[in-house]
């Protein structure tokens, strides 16, 4: 699962989230075929694109001019995760359960600020919209080579959930920023701040997504085991390595072979290839004699 908190890549989110909702809606333009994906948020499955602005928008009490008024959440299931819903439930079953599971995931958004007030989805002002398809873009390599064409769908299941979430809270007077990973100074003042441990809320996501779906997600496809390896320090790593053996017992990494005790005349070898016994033997080089001046005059090398 992988769940990730952006500024936002399309739009200046220190400005009106129209640009945002507009690119957003993209899938509803493109593919008529379609039935429309409307926003959603927990209390309504069919909010309309003009609400959503003006929601946003006008939740930015107190916010000066270089302040963000909003984030975006994408949620994108991995292609096991959604086959494992689709298989299950099917696929108009499957959206639907997966907007529920967006909803339980702005809970742990909501939890993760540790803020008094703050504890679930209702206590943010939020608006989710699932896409069902990825397009390709003039960035990727297959529209630079020639092999794709800007705006085509890419292959395989690529459903997932966008969310624009106001920096204030649904009484538009709390601010929260997903992007506070600072500790502050005490306890006192980080729970002031309100601040955010993202690698906790995307470990949250996974969790909720295996208890509400029954899924059974391997060590090595969680979140915490791609950070550690990815970022950890060596005593994560070894830590990781560890659980992994634990959790697979058919996995076993490759084993050198016993390293036995050697002497110091072997260490030398291992060093040098050669003990002093084996070594080439010495050939002296003969030094050219250096002719003196007389000479190079016989010879005619002066001017």
């Amino acid at each position: 699962m992988y769940i990730n908190i952006t500024d936002s890549p399309t739009s200046d989110n220190k400005g009106s989230s129209h640009d945002l909702v507009h690119y957003l809606e993209k899938e509803n333009r493109i593919d008529k075929e379609i039935q429309p994906e409307l926003w959603f948020n927990q209390d309504r499955m069919t909010i309309s694109a003009f609400d959503t602005t003006q929601a946003i928008d006008n939740n930015i009490a107190k916010l000066s001019k270089q302040d963000a008024k909003f984030f975006l959440l994408n949620i994108s299931p991995s292609q096991k995760e959604i086959a494992w819903l689709k298989e299950r439930y099917g696929d108009e079953s499957a959206k639907e359960l997966f907007k529920a599971y967006a909803i339980k995931v702005m809970d742990e958004y909501a939890k993760n600020f540790k803020r008094p007030g703050i504890n679930s989805s209702k206590d943010l002002l939020w608006f989710g919209k699932l896409e069902n398809f990825r397009y390709y873009g003039h960035n990727d390599p297959e529209v630079k080579q020639g092999l794709k064409k800007r705006g085509e769908r890419k292959p395989g299941e690529q459903m997932h959930i966008q969310i624009i979430v106001s920096r204030k809270d649904i009484t538009n007077k709390i601010k929260l920023s997903p992007k506070n990973n600072s500790k502050g100074r005490n306890a006192e003042h980080s729970r002031r701040m309100g601040q955010f441990d993202r690698s906790a809320f995307k470990q949250s996501g996974e969790r909720v997504f295996d208890e509400q779906f029954g899924f059974d997600r391997g060590f090595e496809e969680t979140f915490k085991y791609a950070n550690a390896k990815k970022k950890g320090l060596l005593d994560e790593r070894v830590a990781m390595r560890t659980e992994r053996i634990k959790n697979n017992p058919q996995y076993r990494p490759d084993i050198k072979p016993e390293c036995k005790t050697i002497s110091a005349d072997n260490q030398i070898k291992l060093s040098f290839g050669k003990a002093q016994a084996e070594a080439a033997p010495y050939i002296p080089i003969k030094k050219r004699k250096k002719k003196n001046k007389e000479q190079e005059e016989d010879q005619g090398l002066t001017f």
